[in-house]
C-alpha cells in the first residue's frame, strides 16, 4: 500500500468512526436549530414538551428493538402488539378498579407474547419477520374479536393519569420513558446480557463457540421487546382514555425508524439506546415542523419513508469506509 493509501484510508476510516460516534447527535442538533429559526412556535415550552409526549410510545418500544434489532432480527408487530395488549389492559381496569391489575396484566401478556415470538424463532429457525408477521395478523383479528370492533370506555382518572397526567411540569409518559432508557442502558452496557446481545449479533457462529447461548439471548431480548410493548401499550391507551381496538397502526415503521435513524444497524451487531432515543427526537422533531407547517399527511408518509431510506443507506456507507480500512 502506498503512502497516499494509506491516508486516505485512515481519513475515511475516521470519517466513519466520527460519523459513527457523533453524526446522529449533530443531526440533532442542525434539525433543532434549524427548526427553530424557521417554523414559528417550535421553540416554545409548551410545543418541546408536546414534542416529547407525542414521541413517548414509540420511543418506549423502540428501546425494546433496539435489542432485537442489534440481535439481526425485526419485529413488525408493535402495532397489533400494544392494540391488543392495550386494550386488554382497559378491560381489567374496568373489571377491577386497580391500576395495578391492569398494569400486571399488561406486562404479563406483553412477557407472553415476547416469549412465544422468541422461543418459536429460535425453535424452529423461523425468520422474525415472517414469525411477527403472522402475530400482527393473529393479534389484530384477536383484539377485534374480543372488542367487536367498540372501543372500551370507563377506565377512570386513575389510569388516565398514566398517558394524561404531570407530575411538576413532567409529563407521567415521559418519566416513565426516562426510567425505561435507564433500565435498557444498564442492560446493554453493564450487565452479561448485553455483552451478549452484542456478541450474537455481531456473528454469532464466533458467539456459540466462545460458549454463548445464542437462543437464550434472542429469547431474553425478545421477552424485554414484550415487555416494553406492554407499557407501550398502557401509555397509549390511557392517553386516549379508552381501549381503541384500532390503536397502534403503523408504530412498528415509526419504532424501527427511530432505531435506524439512531444509527443501530439492520444488519444486527452494532446500536445503542442512547442513539435511539436521539432518533426518535429526530423523527419527532421532523414530524412536529411538518404538522406546524401544514404540510400534507400524505406527504408526511413519504417523508417518513425517505427517511428511514437514507439511514440506512447511510449506514452502509459507513460500514463500507470502516471496513475497507480492515
Amino acid at each position: 500500500m502506498t503512502k497516499s493509501e494509506n491516508k486516505s484510508g485512515k481519513k475515511k476510516l475516521n470519517l466513519a468512526e466520527l460519523y459513527g460516534k457523533y453524526g446522529t447527535f449533530a443531526i440533532l442538533v442542525i434539525i433543532f436549530t434549524l427548526s427553530s429559526i424557521f417554523t414559528r412556535g417550535f421553540a416554545t415550552q409548551a410545543n418541546l414538551t408536546n414534542v416529547l409526549r407525542q414521541i413517548t410510545v414509540v420511543t418506549i418500544l423502540a428501546l425494546g428493538a433496539t435489542f432485537v434489532i442489534i440481535l439481526g432480527h425485526i419485529n413488525v408487530a408493535y402495532g397489533s402488539m400494544i392494540a391488543l395488549i392495550g386494550v386488554i389492559s382497559t378491560a381489567i381496569m374496568v373489571a377491577t378498579g386497580s391500576v395495578f391489575v391492569a398494569v400486571m396484566g399488561a406486562v404479563g401478556l406483553g412477557l407472553v407474547i415476547g416469549g412465544i415470538n422468541g422461543y418459536v424463532i429460535t425453535k424452529f429457525h423461523i425468520p422474525a419477520f415472517i414469525m411477527t408477521l403472522a402475530v400482527t395478523t393473529v393479534a389484530r383479528g384477536a383484539v377485534l374479536l374480543f372488542t367487536n370492533g367498540v372501543p372500551i370506555t370507563g377506565m377512570g382518572s386513575a389510569y388516565t393519569f398514566i398517558g394524561q397526567g404531570y407530575i411538576g411540569f413532567m409529563p407521567v409518559s415521559v418519566l416513565i420513558l426516562i426510567v425505561l432508557f435507564i433500565i435498557s442502558w444498564i442492560m446493554l452496557n453493564k450487565t452479561r446480557f448485553g455483552r451478549h446481545v452484542y456478541a450474537v449479533g455481531g456473528n454469532e457462529q464466533a458467539a456459540i463457540a466462545s460458549g454463548i447461548k445464542s437462543k437464550n439471548v434472542v429469547r431474553k431480548a425478545f421477552l424485554f421487546d414484550g415487555f416494553t410493548a406492554a407499557i407501550a401499550g398502557v401509555v397509549l391507551m390511557s392517553r386516549m382514555n379508552s381501549g381503541q381496538p384500532a390503536a397502534g397502526l403503523a408504530y412498528e415503521f415509526d419504532a424501527i425508524t427511530a432505531v435506524v435513524v439512531g444509527g443501530t444497524s439492520l444488519a444486527g451487531g452494532s446500536g445503542t439506546v442512547v442513539g435511539t432515543i436521539i432518533g426518535a427526537v429526530i423523527v419527532g422533531i421532523i414530524n412536529n415542523v411538518q404538522n406546524l407547517a401544514n404540510v400534507n399527511t400524505y406527504w408526511q408518509q413519504i417523508v417518513k419513508g425517505l427517511i428511514i431510506l437514507i439511514a440506512v443507506i447511510i449506514d452502509k456507507m459507513t460500514k463500507r469506509a470502516s471496513s475497507a480500512k480492515k
